[in-house]
């Protein structure tokens, strides 16, 4: 009987530093709405550590934490750009918003243990 793609093993230190890693990318995501930079720095760390979270839960976290920041960073963009017939004032506070309650989403579902749907 098929039972799909095995699921890789993970060591519960292991676990405990992927963990770790998650709630830090999430943690540079809201200082980022102060600090922009440490949004750069979070999407790097989701890259470079991608392939050691494929087949847990992080995976989801890693991707929905990557689709935040680039899609913030074209909200970001276009409201930027709108800016010169004002109507970019509200695409940049929306997109702020948008942003918070990204990071705050996530953050939760990762805190109750539980991998993110991406909907």
């Amino acid at each position: 009987m098929y039972q799909g793609p095995e699921q890789p093993v993970i060591t519960r230190l292991d676990d405990q530093k992927l963990n770790n890693l998650t709630m830090a990318v999430y943690v540079l995501q809201a200082i980022s709405l102060f600090v922009g930079v440490t949004a750069i720095v979070a999407v790097i760390v989701n890259y470079v550590k991608l392939p050691d979270v494929i087949g847990t839960r992080y995976e989801s976290h890693f991707r929905w934490q990557i689709k935040t920041f680039w899609w913030a960073l074209a909200g970001y963009l276009i409201g930027g750009l709108l800016t010169v017939v004002l109507v970019g004032f509200l695409v940049l506070a929306i997109t702020w918003i948008w942003f918070i309650y990204r990071v705050v989403k996530g953050y939760l579902v990762f805190n109750d243990g539980l991998a993110i749907e991406d909907r």
